[in-house]
């Protein structure tokens, strides 16, 4: 055992052998407070025998016949993984007719002629060790029809009669497993795997279902082309019958598996630590499920309770141990215990008697400092026994902090979520329990926020110019804030031409490699702001006396001094059109392996004609160069003569080597292949190589063609392995590479979060806490966590509603987060579920918590109606949004005077269950101004406003309700109105005489002037011409007016005038001058009421009887 520590080591690589240390090992640690053990750990030496010798004999099939190759692997520890390959190690191809089950078997659902060869080579692979043992090879002969049919015809005489039977399709018929049912048995939380594998021709598929029920959505699967069905983290709902169908086009065949899940022990409340005071009481509660039940037994110190030293202040009954007016020396440490046949749970359990004063951890006077708008956490760090009860004061005489602008966490934070200025101050903290108190005092700062009040702005500069952008902050005056400029969002070229200011950046000579985006960052050690702008470079004004160009391209290029890695190559410049040449760019194409193509070699300074070239083995180079200056670049030279270098082994190793795998069991590497001229000679290929890291492992190797990927199958889930990728070529290696290292496949992670907890803060925020997954549970790397929370139901409205479920998701090894915008008063649920690269795992238990009362919203509407000389009736609608439990209403009114000032405030409780109200009492021909809000427990909601009239006297008909003045009763509008209606009466009339004057148009006379007996039609009584008239007007108009004895107009038969549907001259007008008050289409006069009006009609009445 390892000194100061409880770590046991057994190490048998100087000798010794693992069976020797096979057994069952259990730890104890003990002080005087108790003693703790732990879980039993068993070890087992792992075990790869070998296979049993065997004579195997060939198997002769016939085509379309069925056939299973049995592996039959030896029993190992832990059990082997089993692949089938051929001689070649490469692995034999699966599909809908020939699949590996579960047992390691090969099934072929058909055999075909192609199945033929002599090796089926079954491997078994066993990690721990890191050894594959291989079975003998398997040999499959197919005979065709045609082939049987040459055979026999060979053996037979002309008279005799042969010939094999044909190939014949067959209806399904079940391989695995045997016969019409079957059981299975598996433990809650394992995964469940059945296999269906039939026989038949053409290849049956294969459909599984689940009797009297539906199979489990999100953790259901289907492997080996839909012949496993997998299902995850089983339970005991997931009991029940299983049916494979397996059909073809001749029928089908079935198999009914009686799945029971039975469960190892699993907790449902462990007991927890217990810290309590002499004189108190408390419990151990230690609660499991199992199928079967398992059982509870309690041990004390390690030993069992029955014969541990008595305590008067303990009682054990059942799963639970009582304590009561415990003492000092009751404090030990006790162990759960609960066991089925399927295995057990060993939990210890603290119970510490202490008495101990509030201590406070944090430090005193500790300062923090925050921005304006943002939460201030304030920590108090407290320990004492029994558990202190914490307050906080503002001041040091303040008062106690409460209110829903606070947070008050169970650790003793103090949280104030949107800190201001005057949240600035002295912060105490008290804690205190029944031995005594204590305090502490923290600092809190808040600072006002850093802006950038004159941002940088958009500038277009010419070429060589200077340009400047501004960058003006206001900060706190306690802050130092540093200003940074950007580029591009990189740093700043390292050019004197570029001036940084206390508020600007100025740039001299512009150029056109500054054209870009320059941001301005200011930080201080609080917050971070920053603001961009974009400069844009344009051509200086050309001057007509110099005419600036693109240099000529550069000629009769040369190649000297020829080497195996070097050349020498130099020009002669073209002109360069009144700009001097910068620099001289070379571009080479290797015409061997990429002809047409040219790459960028080197750059050289515009005064320099000859450059010494480095050069890689086996290209065959051409080299061009290309003139630069400040207005561009000139065409590129005519291309060199070309020069072929020697062949040499490769100068480097891929790179961006990877390995990522695709599936659970296997590992992809993959890496950027050479180029063709950093190959370096012909025939490239790689060597892969790989071993499991952390493992004492051989390096396993592969060397492939000019690829860029290789897959290794039949990996452990997530495991890291070490990776080389190194490149070869005719010549040799390359020199050794480096080793990266890479993960198998990923799978979906196998449990939820536990002992997930909801603490409600507030009517809207929630906080979510979850207990992490074990890491080798997660089989993937850790992305984070999900929430998924939904609501329910409110608890004011008792509805339902379409659950629409949200979704929070939480980056990294988080085990906490707020969940915002809740709604107040309402039930939701919430589940936590792992996410890895593969995707999301099990969702936890639904956690079903409430949110507290709210403000209510203000009222759906309020209406009023039905005034009179001194009373008007409310109605109103409750609140959309309650928010909670409604207790009353408020209502608040005030008269208005006619010059628009306010009167007293009268206010008004109503019952949450009236919906109306009759005001009485009230002054006659006044406005008054209301105000509505509606209440909870919490406080008062958001309140909307009406205004309304009382009437003037009982013949003034009803005030409306409205927020403005009421144009309609104005006398100048009134005359307005009829003098317009009477000058559209007037119009009427006079169009009406005019269309209706003698009845004949003008065409009729010139008829009658140049008539043509020949044409003209002749009436039927006398043989007269007929006479052009209107054809409506069969009587001659008297006295301008036309009353045909059918059409006379009345005004008592008038059924549409202004008078029936409005409400007379006294009728209310809305602003646009349109009529208040709905058109009812009644034919008869309903009663006015009060006194019904004597006055004459209105021009407009008059004008709509007319028409």
């Amino acid at each position: 055992m390892k000194p100061n520590s409880g770590t046991l080591v057994i190490n048998i690589m100087n000798g010794g052998k693992a069976e020797a240390y096979e057994g069952v090992y259990q730890c104890t640690a003990r002080n005087e407070r108790g003693a703790a053990i732990s879980n039993n750990i068993v070890i087992r030496p792992s075990r790869s025998p070998l296979w049993t010798k065997e004579k195997l004999e060939p198997n002769h099939v016939r085509e379309g016949d069925s056939l299973v190759l049995h592996c039959r692997p030896p029993v190992g520890l832990p059990p082997p993984i089993i692949f089938w390959m051929d001689n070649a190690f490469q692995r034999l191809p699966q599909s809908e007719r020939v699949s590996q089950g579960l047992n390691g078997d090969l099934y072929f659902s058909n055999v075909q002629p192609e199945d033929t060869r002599e090796d089926y080579i079954c491997y078994a692979r066993f990690n721990h060790t890191q050894t594959i043992q291989q079975k003998q090879p398997i040999s499959v002969k197919v005979f065709s029809m045609d082939s049987l049919n040459d055979t026999i015809a060979a053996n037979l005489s002309d008279t005799d009669i042969y010939g094999a039977k044909p190939v014949t399709e067959r209806q399904p018929v079940l391989l695995t497993p045997t016969g019409s049912t079957s059981t299975k048995v598996e433990l809650r939380g394992n995964v469940l795997l059945l296999e269906c594998i039939a026989a038949g021709l053409p290849t049956p598929v294969i459909r599984w279902i689940k009797e009297g029920g539906e199979l489990p959505a999100n953790r259901t699967f289907f492997e080996n082309f839909k012949k496993t069905l997998k299902i995850t983290d089983v339970s005991e709902a997931d009991s029940g019958n299983y049916k494979c169908i397996a059909r073809n086009t001749l029928g089908s065949a079935h198999h009914v598996i009686s799945v029971t899940v039975k469960a190892a022990p699993y907790w449902i409340t462990a007991p927890r630590n217990l810290v309590l005071s002499p004189g108190e009481h408390g419990n151990l509660i230690c609660r499991a499920n199992g199928n079967p039940k398992p059982d509870i037994s309690w041990l004390a110190n390690g030993v069992p309770i029955a014969i541990a030293p008595e305590d008067p202040s303990r009682k054990v009954d059942g799963d639970t141990i009582i304590f009561s007016h415990v003492q000092e020396r009751s404090s030990a440490v006790y162990q759960c215990n609960a066991s089925n046949e399927y295995g057990y749970l060993l939990a210890n359990a603290f119970v510490n008697v202490l008495a101990e004063p509030p201590r406070i951890l944090t430090p005193a006077n500790k300062l923090y400092q925050v921005i304006a708008d943002s939460p201030a956490l304030l920590d108090c760090a407290y320990f004492g026994s029994p558990k202190p009860e914490i307050e906080w004061f503002k001041g040091v005489k303040g008062s106690i902090l409460r209110g829903n602008e606070y947070v008050f966490h169970e650790n003793g934070t103090l949280e104030i979520p949107v800190a201001q200025k005057d949240s600035t101050g002295t912060y105490t903290c008290v804690a205190r329990n029944e031995l005594g108190k204590t305090q502490n005092e923290v600092q809190l700062e808040v600072k006002d926020p850093t802006m950038i009040i004159k941002q940088p702005e958009y500038k277009v500069i010419q070429r060589y110019g200077q340009v400047s952008f501004e960058c003006i902050i206001k900060h706190d005056s306690t802050l130092s804030p540093t200003v940074i400029w950007l580029k591009d969002n990189d740093e700043l070229p390292d050019d004197e031409r570029f001036l940084v200011g206390k508020d600007n950046l100025t740039i001299m000579n512009v150029t056109d490699k500054d054209d870009g985006t320059y941001t301005c960052i200011v930080n201080t050690t609080l917050d971070s702001v920053s603001a961009s702008a974009v400069l844009t470079v344009v051509a200086a004004p050309p001057t007509p006396a110099i005419i600036y160009a693109r240099p000529n391209p550069p000629f009769d290029l040369e190649l000297t001094g020829q080497l195996e890695r070097s050349i020498e190559l130099s020009w002669i410049p073209g002109d360069e059109n009144n700009s001097p040449i910068t620099s001289f760019v070379i571009e080479y194409e290797d015409g061997l392996h990429e002809p047409g193509v040219w790459h960028y070699q080197t750059e050289v300074p515009g005064t320099q004609t000859t450059v010494q070239l480095k050069l890689s083995p086996y290209v065959n180079y051409s080299f061009r160069v290309i003139a630069v200056n400040e207005i561009g670049r000139s065409q590129p030279s005519e291309p060199s003569e070309q020069y072929l270098t020697k062949s040499a082994s490769p100068d480097e190793n891929p790179s961006n080597v990877q390995g990522i795998g695709s599936e659970p069991d296997n590992l992809v590497i993959t890496w950027e292949s050479l180029k063709g001229f950093q190959s370096n000679g012909p025939g490239l290929q790689y060597k892969v190589s790989w071993r499991q890291k952390d493992v004492d492992d051989e390096w396993t190797s592969v060397i492939v063609a000019n690829v860029s990927k290789y897959i290794v199958s039949g990996t452990p889930t997530f495991v890291p392995y070490e990776i080389k990728v190194q490149a070869l070529n005719d010549l040799g290696y390359a020199p050794e590479p480096s080793v990266v290292i890479g993960h198998s496949g990923e799978d979906l992670p196998m449990v939820a979060p536990g002992n997930v907890q909801v603490f409600v803060i507030n009517s809207t925020l929630a906080k979510v806490h979850w207990d992490p997954v074990p890491l080798k549970t997660v089989r993937g790397h850790l992305q984070g966590y999900k929430v998924y929370y939904w609501k329910v139901q409110s608890l004011s409205r008792r509805s339902r509603r379409h659950v629409e479920k949200k979704i929070l998701t939480f980056r990294g090894n988080k085990t906490l987060g707020m969940l915002p915008g809740l709604e107040p008063y309402s039930s939701y649920k919430l589940n936590v579920r792992v996410v890895n690269g593969k995707g999301e795992g099990p969702a936890s238990p639904d956690k079903l918590f409430r949110t507290p009362e709210g403000v209510p919203g203000s009222p759906s509407f309020l209406k009023i109606t039905n005034p009179t000389l001194d009373s008007l009736t409310l109605e109103w609608g409750s609140p959309t949004h309650p928010n909670g439990v409604l207790t009353s209403y408020i209502l608040k009114f005030q008269p208005i005077n006619n010059t628009h000032e306010l009167g007293p405030l009268v206010e008004i409780r109503i019952p949450a269950n009236e919906s109306s109200l009759i005001l009485k009492n009230l002054n006659y021909s006044t406005r008054y101004k209301f105000y509505f809000n509606a209440q909870t427990s919490v406080g008062s909601g958001n309140q909307i406003t009406e205004e309304a009239v009382t009437i003037m006297d009982e013949g003034a008909g009803k005030a409306m309700a409205s927020r403005q003045v009421d144009i309609a009763t104005q006398g100048w509008f009134i005359g307005l109105m009829c003098a317009v209606a009477l000058l559209i009466l007037i119009l009427l009339i006079v169009c009406f005489i005019r269309r209706n004057k003698g009845g004949k148009y003008p065409v009729k006379e010139k008829e009658d002037a140049h008539a043509d007996p020949e044409i003209q039609p002749m009436k039927e009584d006398d043989g007269t011409f007929g006479e052009y008239s209107d054809a409506e007007d069969h009587k001659p108009l008297k006295k301008g007016s036309r009353t045909p004895s059918d059409r006379t107009v009345k005004k008592e038969d008038s059924d549409d005038s202004l008078v029936d549907y409005g409400e007379g001259v006294n009728g209310q007008f809305n602003e646009d001058g349109s009529f208040i008050g709905q058109y009812s289409g009644k034919k008869e006069k309903e009663p006015a009421e009060g006194n019904e009006s004597s006055e004459a009609p209105s021009p407009v009445n008059a004008m709509n009887s007319f028409v």
